[in-house]
């Protein structure tokens, strides 16, 4: 209750009435006029009364006692184990808070920097703006509900913004062991066919069992070795880049019995794999029109070493010409095909008929060169249905396709097949979408019988002209006609006879962005984006597994003919794994080396000099059987000024809110009225005496 005044006049009037009541009041006094002390009563009496005196009564509710209790939900947090022991210790507490109704728990569920690529648990950015609309006075605490790995602790001098407790909760078990892997260092890029070094390392977090650790080494999904890597040291690996574009090396460390998680046990290294000079050879059996058409395109590309030869006299030609006054080059037949065949990428051989220049035994070799891993392109003219065409030679093991011995003279539009619609080779060409094809004609074509492999252009009458096959490690491309010159040439608009020949090149060559079954993924920041490559029917779903070990599917749809994608934003960080029929493939989101996969053992120690500066508790939710035990609350009045090692304390806040305020005016109604009349009657009293 307080006092107050609220006068029917302004305070100045009223001290200019005071003023002049005290002047006359003092002069009365002064001459000892009759009365003069009941008059200056009087007129006391009358100014408070103008005043107006109350008494105020402010009616207020006690406020209630913010609790702000923040669960880590963040990747470290979501092992089985750790998930269980969370839920029940929240259970728990949350009964334990509702037996005080004036403490106002506020539960966040922080689930980590889900828009960050490097994330990791900020449980105290998610404390500040929990409570920035509440004053620091009615803060009684803060619990925070953690495996103890928080990466965003303040430092000794930094201020919290309330003076209250900090308690941890913590999940996990004592002593828990971890095992994880990193590639230290690896080169971002790399020669085909050079030897590149990459250094790992296995590390033990927590108790380490000791000795050494067995890591598998797999290359594009296959497995290329197994290494002995000692935990805590750098372990050297050296391999060679088998093909162009992405190759993905994965390192997977053996699980041991007891780690917190597997989901570290593996990590990723993509290297691009460049071809620093391409060795092709082009062997044109007689000069032509079209065989201008493949030496300017590979002429055209700077990469390319091109070793070319014409056969201009053949050795049946015999016209008394003496060697020595011959100005042509004799063909270098045995360097080129016995001791630097395994030198070339390619060969080619264009309008190449059988004709005494290579012995048959070269042929053979040719054919061991393309099942050991080689590349091999027939571009056949007519005279590949004669008597001497290379398909009655030992190189018919790896041919995919035999001809008839006709030859298909017609005008025709080359044509994508079903299956070329959907191969990366012939795909998207441009002009095929349109009947007929946006493209220039061609007249002639060699028949063959039914080829092996994938026919993706067909000629006239949908016989096949483009053919592309496997032979053991190897493969084999057969175009079947001579006139892919007239597209270069800008016949009747001519055609994308450029991107047709380096297509199938770079196929030949194994490049991996033209496989025709195949499935790759990347990261785009925080989204995944996957594509299927297939020349069969639609391949159904994706399945992905998350580095916590959940699964998920994911649809694919079609984009293109052939090529199905799918993208999502993922709220976890690390290794992925996605799987489509017996093909998989590995991404890593996110940064590689985010605290979150840094260490996954809790810990008490991180939390501790925070707790210990607010005079907080830390300690486990689990005891040593398992069993869950939340320390009991004690709501404390006044400053928390020691800790508590048994209980979590909780300052409760003296804040108020004002409903109302009752007056009570001390000269109002028949009270000042009574006061005022016995004043004057007094004071007519005296003077009637």
């Amino acid at each position: 209750m307080t006092f107050d005044f609220s006068p029917f006049l302004p305070w100045p009037v009223l001290a200019a009435l005071a003023t002049v009541s005290v002047i006359i009041a003092a002069f009365a006094i002064w001459r000892g006029i009759r009365g003069a002390w009941i008059r200056t009563l009087a007129a006391l009496a009358m100014l408070t009364a103008l005043a107006n005196p109350v008494l105020l009564q402010e009616d207020r509710d006690q406020l209630s006692t913010i609790v702000p209790v923040l669960v880590d939900r963040s990747q470290s947090q979501q092992t089985p184990d750790r998930i269980k022991m969370t839920d029940d210790a929240l259970a728990a507490l949350k009964g334990q808070l509702a037996r005080f109704p004036q403490i106002e728990p506020r539960f966040v569920d922080v689930e980590g920097d889900v828009n960050s690529d490097v994330p990791s648990t900020r449980l105290f950015d998610a404390l500040s703006a929990n409570i920035a609309d509440v004053p620091p006075a009615r803060i009684g605490g803060a619990i925070m509900l953690t495996d103890g790995e928080v990466h965003d602790v303040p430092a000794a001098n930094q201020a919290l913004g309330f003076d209250a407790p900090i308690h941890g909760l913590i999940t996990g078990k004592a002593n828990e062991f971890d095992r994880r892997i990193e590639v230290i260092k690896g080169p971002r890029f790399g020669i085909v066919n050079e030897e590149q070094q990459v250094v790992l390392r296995v590390f033990d977090d927590g108790p380490s069992p000791g000795g050494t650790a067995n890591v598998t080494v797999k290359l594009n999904g296959d497995e290329i070795a197994t290494l002995q890597a000692t935990p805590g040291q750098d372990t050297p690996f050296s391999f060679k880049v088998p093909a162009g574009g992405s190759n993905v090396l994965e390192f997977s460390v053996a699980a041991l019995p007891g780690e917190v998680t597997t989901a570290n046990n593996r990590a990723v290294h993509v290297i691009d794999g460049i071809r620093q000079n391409l060795r092709v050879l082009l062997v044109s059996g007689e000069p032509h029109a079209g065989e201008r058409a493949w030496r300017n395109l590979l002429k055209s590309d700077a990469s390319v070493d091109l070793v070319h030869f014409t056969i201009l006299r053949p050795p049946e030609k015999q016209d008394g010409t003496p060697i020595n006054e011959l100005s042509l080059i004799a063909f270098p037949t045995r360097e080129l095909f016995v001791d630097k065949i395994k030198d070339f990428d390619l060969i080619i051989f264009d309008r190449y008929q059988h004709r005494g220049v290579l012995p048959l035994l070269y042929y053979d070799y040719i054919s061991q060169y393309v099942e050991n891993g080689g590349a091999l392109l027939i571009a056949a003219g007519p005279e590949h249905a004669g008597p001497d065409s290379i398909a009655i030679t030992p190189l018919s093991t790896v041919l995919p396709a035999t001809p008839t011995g006709e030859m298909i003279e017609k005008a025709f539009y080359p044509r994508l097949s079903e299956e070329g619609r959907k191969h990366p080779v012939t795909r998207g060409l441009d002009g095929s979408a349109e009947e007929p094809p946006h493209w220039g004609r061609w007249f002639r074509s060699v028949d063959v019988d039914r080829p092996q492999g994938e026919t993706i252009m067909l000629g006239a009458d949908n016989h096949p002209l483009l053919v592309l096959n496997r032979a053991g490690q190897g493969r084999v491309a057969m175009l079947l006609s001579d006139q892919g010159w007239l597209w270069a040439r800008g016949f009747e608009g001519g055609g994308p006879n450029v991107s047709l020949y380096r297509r199938i090149a770079h196929w030949l060559m194994k490049e991996p962005a033209l496989e025709e079954e195949a499935l790759t993924a990347r990261a785009s920041g925080r989204t995944l984006e996957v594509t299927r490559q297939t020349i069969g029917d639609n391949p159904g779903n994706a399945t992905v597994r998350y580095p916590s070990g959940k699964t998920e599917t994911l649809p694919l749809t079609q984009s293109e003919p052939g090529l199905y994608k799918a993208e999502k934003r993922m709220d976890e960080i690390g290794l992925f794994e996605i799987r489509n029929g017996k093909l998989s493939t590995l991404v890593h989101i996110g940064a590689v080396d985010a605290p979150e996969f840094k260490a996954m053992i809790s810990t008490t120690d991180v939390l501790k000099p925070v707790a210990d500066r607010s005079k907080g508790l830390v300690t486990r939710v689990a005891n040593a059987n398992g069993r869950i035990n939340v320390p009991p609350i004690l709501p404390v009045r006044g400053q928390v000024r020691v800790a508590d090692n048994d209980r979590m304390m909780i300052r409760m806040t003296s804040e108020t809110v004002l409903k109302g305020i009752n007056t009570l005016p001390l000269f109002a109604g028949f009270a000042g009225v009574g006061i005022l009349l016995l004043a004057f009657g007094t004071m007519w009293w005296r003077e009637g005496r």
